[in-house]
Formats: C-alpha cells, structure tokens, sequence
C-alpha cells in the first residue's frame, strides 16, 4: 500500500543553520542504527548539561532539520526527531524526545516536544503510547 507524502517545508533558514542542520542529520543517520536502548543511552548523554528548549527553539532546530533532508521533511520520523534534537543541543537546548506507538491500527513515530507540546507536529501524537522519552535534565522519566 502507498501513502501519499507531502514534503514539510519550514522557516527559511541561513547558511549557518543549513550547515549545522547537515551536521545533525549525518550524526542522526548513524545514531538511528544503534539499537534502541543504546541509542536512548546516547541521547541521555548528549542532553547533559542542556537548559530545556523552548518551543521557539525546538521549531527553528526541526526547519533547519527540514530545510536540509527531504527524508526529515517526508515520512523520517526517526531521524528528523534525534537531528532535531542534536540541532537543539549545539545550541544548548533539550527539547524533550519521544518515540511511541499506536496499537490499532500499529503505527510508530518519532517527536520531539516543547513546554509540554509537539512541535511541528501534523498527526496528533498524544494518542500514542511513549515507549522511550528523553526528557530534558530534571524532567520527567529523569
């Protein structure tokens, strides 16, 4: 069965943020390989020493994500959540990152979250179930 995708299409970003947005999507395509416990490890570790990102921040570090990968702009969930994030922390930001499922009918996603919202979000995922979330240091599931 085929979807029909439609590509995102974000704020317009600079060449700095173009730059660094190329930089996470690389990191995010080889830290989306590593198992899913491991790579929830990586994501604990990389948040370290992050101030929580605001929904400002996480938006403008998700279109620089987009502006550079047209995977992260369609149906890459996965990898446009974990290069959002990295793209949040080189500015020193954590936004809060999730993965979860729906059970009928069995989908699974990836996001990332802002003073308690999805950001950048079109599905409605709070109906799904958080399997692993890496919130921001002293948030909730520390």
């Amino acid at each position: 069965m085929t979807m029909p995708v439609t590509l995102e299409h974000g704020i317009p970003v600079g060449r700095w943020d173009r730059l660094l947005g190329r930089i996470c999507v690389a990191a995010a395509f080889g830290l989306i390989r590593l198992r899913p416990a491991t790579l929830r490890r990586v994501m604990s570790t990389v948040r370290i020493g992050a101030r929580p990102a605001t929904e400002t921040d996480a938006y403008a570090a998700r279109s620089a994500v987009v502006a550079v990968s047209v995977t992260c702009a369609g149906q890459g969930c996965l990898p446009r959540s974990v290069a959002t994030a990295l793209r949040c922390r080189l500015s020193g930001t954590w936004p809060h990152w999730c993965t979860g499922a729906l059970t009928e009918p069995f989908r699974a996603h990836a996001w990332v979250e802002a003073d308690g919202q999805p950001v950048g979000e079109l599905a409605d995922v709070k109906h799904f179930r958080k399997l692993i979330e890496v919130p921001p240091r002293g948030g909730r599931h520390d």
